[in-house]
């Protein structure tokens, strides 16, 4: 593709490139989008339909490992969780990688049985990855590494393959409770693979730019709140 800009890095643009082609990522200003917190978004991003593609989830590990070892050191993770639903899968296939235990973490204790919130055996003391496949406002993050602190790991590390950004100040959110978000991908880097690619057309990468601009003003104006 030929692609060449300093400010986006060759992770960013790998999972950028791996998600425009197997169509995970939509854009219709015209149709907006609905996000969790009511806001309209003229873009989505599907990261779950990667685990249906063994050749780019292949590739997708190999970068998420990759940021595990440059930007956390693979020294500093003993164990790695998932929270339920989407980031199962992905704890799952990076734990596979790593050689490392597993758990996963429900949004709540169940109420039946041992009523645990951590699944899988987790030795108090551990220090643990959560891995996500999407992080928003970071919100659902801090729910499952509370979870693991109550549950006796050491969690100072969040690993997600797309931050949405937009205003969602996950990165701020995380790092009041003593956490570091580590996102493999953001909108940036999305829209110049979709640029050099054609994926979008022009009216889709004003839309989606003037978005990022001012998420709130581009919602209100798009039916959202």
């Amino acid at each position: 593709m030929g692609m060449c800009n300093s400010s986006i890095e060759p992770v960013a643009e790998k999972i950028a490139r791996i998600l425009i082609e197997i169509e995970a990522v939509g854009c219709n200003p015209e149709k907006p989008f609905t996000l969790t917190s009511g806001r309209s978004s003229p873009v989505y991003v599907d990261c779950r339909r990667l685990i249906s593609f063994p050749e780019q989830r292949a590739e997708a590990m190999d970068v998420l490992c990759e940021v595990v070892e440059s930007r956390i050191g693979l020294p500093r993770v003993e164990v790695v969780a998932g929270g339920e639903t989407a980031g199962i899968p992905y704890a799952a296939f990076v734990a596979a990688r790593l050689g490392l235990p597993m758990v996963y973490v429900r949004k709540q204790a169940k109420g039946f049985g041992r009523g645990k919130q951590v699944e899988g055996y987790l030795e108090p003391g551990r220090r643990v990855l959560l891995v996500e496949d999407l992080v928003f406002d970071g919100g659902s993050k801090l729910v499952f590494c509370r979870g693991i602190r109550e549950a006796g790991g050491e969690v100072s590390h969040v690993l997600t393959l797309f931050e949405y950004g937009a205003g969602g100040g996950a990165a701020e959110n995380l790092a009041k409770e003593g956490i570091t978000l580590h996102a493999a991908c953001r909108w940036e880097a999305v829209i110049l693979v979709a640029r050099a690619t054609g994926y979008f057309n022009k009216e889709q990468i004003t839309a989606l730019e003037s978005f990022l601009a001012d998420p709130a003003a581009w919602s209100q104006a798009h039916g959202g709140v």
